[in-house]
Formats: C-alpha cells, structure tokens, sequence
C-alpha cells in the first residue's frame, strides 16, 4: 500500500507524526510545569500567611485582638482555623468555614510534630478543592494548632485556559508543519524528478545524453552523479556491443564471400576432377574458419552474459601439453617449425579441460600463423599459480599492438593479411578469467613472442 503513496506525502506525513509527537511532549511539558509552578506559588503563599498569622497569635496579648480577628477574616477563596490541640476544640476561624475542626486527631497530632501540606476536595462553606498547611503554634502554655488554606480555582482556571488555548495551537501549529513539511519535501525532491524525466527520454539512440545534476553537495547530487556515471559504462558496453557485432559481421562476410565465389566457380567453370576438388578444399577450409569464429562468437557471448559453463577436474599439465602437441604436430611439420613441450608430471592444475585446450591452441595458432622458428610449449609452478608458456621465435608483438592484443577482433597490421578474425587471444583471456585467472603476453629478451596463462 505504501508504494502507491507519493514519496512526497510520505515524506510530509512522516514530518507530521514527528511534529505531532514533540507538540504533544511539549505541551504536556508546558502544562505540567505551569501546574507545579502554581502549585508552588500556592505553597509559599499558605507558608506565609501561616508565619504572618503565627507570629500574631504569639505576639498578641489576647486571641480576641483586633489584628487576630482581622487576620483570620479571610476572602472568599482563603481560609484559616486555630485548634486547640488538648481539646481538639477550635478556637478561631474563618466564618465561613464553620466551627469543624478541619483536621482529624489524627491530622492534629501530626501537625504538632513537623507541619505538612494536604489536600481537600471539599471545605464546609467552599464548593472547590482546596490547599491547607497545618502547624503547631504555641501560645504560653498552651498549644494549638493552625490551619491556612486556600481554593484551588484559580490554578484549576489557570490550567483550564491553558488546555484550551493549546487545543487551538497545537493543531493550528500541526496543520501548518505538515504543509510547510509537503513544500519542503517537493521542493528538495525537484531534482528527482527532473533526473526521472531526463531519464525516460534517453534510449539507445540517445545514448550520450546525461542526467541533470543538482549543485547541492548532499545525497542528490551523489545519487546523480552515481547515476550518470553508470550510464557512462552502459554507453561504452553498448558501443563496444555495436562495435563487436559490426567487426562480427565484417568478418563473417568475407568467407562468406569466398565461400560463395569457390562455389560458383566450381558450379561453373570446373572443367576437371582436381579443379573440383581443389574448390571443395578452399570452401571446406572457409567453412572450417567460419565454424571456428561462429564457435568463438558464442563463447565470448556466453561469457558476457555470465553462462559460460566450466567443468572443473584436476589436470596433469603435462598430459594437456601432450594433447595441445598432438593437435598442432602435422601442422608444424608441414610448416618445418619445431613444436617442442616441457611439460612435469605431477603438476595438476583445477580447470576445464575442454576450454583450457582450447585456450592453449589459440596460441599455438597464432604463433605458428604469425610467428618464426621453434614452438615451445611449457607449464611451471611460480608463486603458487600454474603458468602455461607459448614461445616462438618470431619478430614478436608491435610495439602499438600489445596493449590492446586480447582486445576483441584486435590484429596487427602484419596479420591481416594471413587470415584471422582476431579473436583468439581475445578467447584466451575470456578463459582465462572464467577461471580465475588472467593472461599476459610479453615480447621475449631474445627474439619472438611469449604469451602466457597464469591459473590458480
């Protein structure tokens, strides 16, 4: 449900559950403060009234004295009462409150030991709860005890007026964070969707285009910035995908062409059984290299889409040298090109046989296709990794060509014309990660090329 919310109106109802919750803290804080406040005020006003009318009753030459009697004729919302405490009697008071003792014996015996504060929620003669302070005065040899009191309406009133003026505020105050909170969240949340209508525009044909990004050195910016630079990798995945679908298809043409001319000349002109069969030769080998690139083509497309599938088995390098060797030995003897293996048993390398093969005899190809003199084939234990070694004897790599060497359908000048799509390192270095490793190629201190395979 949550989902179909705008982020903006979550974003602001969020803002008002917040708001809601410190308005209520604080006015409860404010209201309960205000309540102590006025309920201290009230305390220290009944403690002075309480040592004002002590001190007259001890001064004072008789309780009927005028100032006495003056000081116990309370106002209407104050009261005092002096009780004998033998007697329990009460010996002045306010008229209002009647002759009842105010306190129980209780009360008294408790008063006479350490004053104390209380409460009532009715007085004779007043229809509000009230406050009193309750302490021993003594006057000669007599002890009494005296209550002060005092209503509680005010601060009732004090604290009703309080309640109502925050049910005003606090909602009022509500209302208007939560719009203050939806403009804010749109407004900071502008960006956003100029970044998503930026975004629904751009396709393939538009490639190049990029998201506007806010100068606002916070998430936004980062997120754009994020953004545009992973459209920057979609961009160069797409034009490399471009770029290896026209190489694909430029290499696919030209045995196709050839294939197709043999074909007609034989249909045509073959006038003899070796003129036919030497047609059948050139298209079998042009079907043979179109089979090799369809074969390469698929796997550098499984690799791409994470599908390519190794069977992993321990090998004896020595027994994978001896395959690669016997694969290439007619080829090398018809070319006069030693083909020489230094391969110790006991070295097992983790792989798939089948893609490790086939990785191995890209490079013999290529050396005995570009390369010179004797083909040395070798593994080697160095720094804990497995390294598999093709040397020739050759010119070696280009300066300007062995940097982008494993690149796909990547060849040398020197090699376009001795046929090639230029995958074949590309396969190996495709392999060789798939398996955890890497491949590296090297010019040798003393002539021809190194290309090698570096496993764990």
């Amino acid at each position: 449900m949550s989902g179909r919310i705008p982020i903006r109106a979550r974003v602001a109802a969020a803002f008002a559950l917040a708001m809601a919750i410190v308005l209520m803290g604080m006015s409860w804080f404010v209201y309960d403060h205000l309540g102590s406040e006025l309920g201290r005020s009230i305390d220290n006003h009944l403690q002075l009234r309480a040592v004002d009318l002590a001190v007259d009753i001890e001064s004072s030459s008789s309780l009927l004295a005028a100032d006495v009697a003056t000081d116990f004729g309370e106002p209407g919302e104050r009261y005092a009462q002096l009780i004998d405490l033998s007697s329990g009697r009460v010996v002045k008071n306010t008229p209002l409150i009647g002759v009842r003792p105010l306190l129980s014996p209780a009360e008294l015996r408790r008063a006479r030991t350490a004053a104390f504060f209380g409460t009532r929620p009715r007085v004779p003669g007043l229809d509000e709860p009230s406050r009193f302070l309750a302490d021993g005065v003594d006057r000669g040899e007599t002890s009494y005890v005296l209550v002060v009191g005092a209503t509680l309406g005010d601060r009732s009133e004090a604290l009703a007026s309080l309640r109502r003026q925050l049910l005003i505020v606090v909602p009022a105050a509500l209302v208007l964070a939560t719009l203050a909170g939806y403009v804010l969240a749109g407004y900071a949340l502008r960006p956003v969707e100029s970044m998503r209508r930026r975004a629904a525009s751009i396709s393939a044909e538009t490639a190049g285009d990029r998201l506007p990004v806010p100068s606002t050195r916070d998430e936004i910016e980062r997120l754009g910035e994020t953004l545009n630079a992973m459209l920057a990798r979609l961009e160069l995945a797409l034009q490399r995908e471009r770029d290896f679908v026209a190489d694909a298809g430029h290499e696919l043409r030209t045995p196709l062409a050839l294939l197709r001319t043999e074909l007609e000349l034989a249909l045509r002109h073959a006038g003899s059984p070796e003129q036919l069969r030497e047609a059948i030769r050139v298209s079998s080998s042009e079907v043979d290299r179109l089979a090799q690139l369809a074969e390469h083509l698929l796997l550098i497309a499984r690799s791409d889409a994470g599908k390519l599938t190794l069977r992993l088995e321990p090998i004896d390098s020595a027994d994978l040298l001896a395959s690669v060797e016997s694969r290439f030995e007619w080829r090398a003897q018809a070319a006069g090109r030693p083909l020489l293996v230094d391969g110790p048993h006991g070295l097992f390398v983790y792989a798939d046989r089948i893609r490790l093969e086939q990785a191995l005899s890209n490079i013999v190809d290529n050396a005995l296709r570009h390369g010179e003199g004797a083909v040395r084939l070798s593994a080697a234990l160095v720094d804990g990794v497995v390294q598999f070694h093709v040397k020739d004897e050759g010119r070696g790599f280009p300066s300007d060509f062995a940097g982008e060497a494993f690149e796909r359908f990547a060849r040398a000048e020197s090699a376009r014309t001795r046929g090639g799509a230029g995958l074949g390192l590309s396969i190996v270095q495709t392999i060789a990660v798939a398996h955890g490793g890497t491949a590296h190629l090297a010019n040798s201190s003393e002539a021809g090329a190194d290309v090698w395979i570096s496993l764990p």
